[in-house]
């Protein structure tokens, strides 16, 4: 009679734990919970990239001050590159000076000289 009820007890328990189970792994698989899933594995994934880019950044940074160092070079990274210079080929003039300015069959200040820009070709 024991024996029966040892058996008995642990059938039902086992069932309870299977049954438990099966409705858990159900539950995981709904449409809602697989997207749960897969938001969360992308937040984990977007944290652990931002986490990379962190660290390359920082193994870069360290690598160009060991760099200048070596050198001899005395630059900070994080500072501002100059403002980009401008070339300039002939003095800048009033908008309506037109001194220098050369047309087509238009002539120098000595008058001794035209230019026409279809005789080069």
């Amino acid at each position: 009679m024991f024996r029966r009820t040892f058996w008995f007890t642990a059938g039902a328990a086992a069932g309870v734990w299977a049954t438990t189970k099966v409705n858990r792994k159900i539950k995981q698989l709904t449409p809602e919970s697989l997207a749960a899933q897969a938001a969360n594995k992308a937040i984990d994934a977007g944290h652990r990239l931002k986490d990379f880019a962190l660290d390359v950044r920082a193994g870069m940074a360290q690598r160009e001050a060991e760099l200048g160092e070596a050198l001899g070079l005395e630059h900070d990274p994080d500072a501002e590159l100059p403002a980009q210079r401008r070339v300039v080929a002939i003095e800048n003039r009033a908008p309506g000076s037109r001194k220098h300015q050369i047309t087509s069959h238009q002539t120098y200040e000595n008058g001794s000289y035209t230019y026409n820009r279809n005789e080069d070709h």
